[in-house]
């Protein structure tokens, strides 16, 4: 939503409002279907398609590599997570008491059904972006989080393998 103003002999576009609305914390005044272009977000999108290349080529034998701290796969803030699509977390290092656990439901702090967003997204559009609050590992307050998932089939099963980064 653009808007201008307006003085004597000058029109000045305000879009930079905007702008900083997009670039600030989420808002439902200002939905987004992917994070602003950053090098980030295309690593992220990168790191999905390869482990999901590999997920649908070696199913769960895959996940082990997964696993390994310090790997492209499991460092810093950066970890893969799969689910199949009735929400069962199947992998997910960096928070290992959720493996074996039913995610269907689950809201962030928003009120938002992020998990059931991932698995729509997989299943509609075979792949895409989620933008949702939640826990950085070792914090106790939920930041902005955008991830990308890809659909995969895992041992036959079908599923979903995602990464994001924080926002913020």
């Amino acid at each position: 939503m653009a808007r201008y103003l307006a003085l004597p002999g000058k029109v000045f576009f305000t879009g930079v409002l905007l702008l900083g609305g997009w670039l600030g914390s989420p808002s439902s005044a200002y939905p987004q279907s992917s994070p602003p272009p950053s090098d980030t977000a295309k690593q992220t999108e990168a790191l999905v398609d390869k482990a999901a290349a590999l997920i649908d080529e070696k199913g769960k034998a895959a996940f082990a590599g997964f696993r390994v701290k310090g790997s492209e796969w499991f460092h810093e803030d950066t970890y893969l997570f799969v689910y199949d699509l009735n929400a069962n977390v199947l992998l997910n290092p960096a928070f290992p008491s959720r493996e074996g656990t039913n995610v269907h439901g689950q809201k962030d702090t928003n009120g938002k059904l992020f998990h059931d967003a991932m698995i729509q997204t997989a299943q509609t559009t075979g792949s895409g972006w989620v933008d949702y609050m939640f826990l950085r590992p070792g914090q106790t307050q939920p930041s902005h989080k955008w991830t990308y998932v890809k659909a995969v089939r895992i041992d036959g099963v079908p599923g979903l393998v995602g990464s994001g980064f924080y926002s913020d």
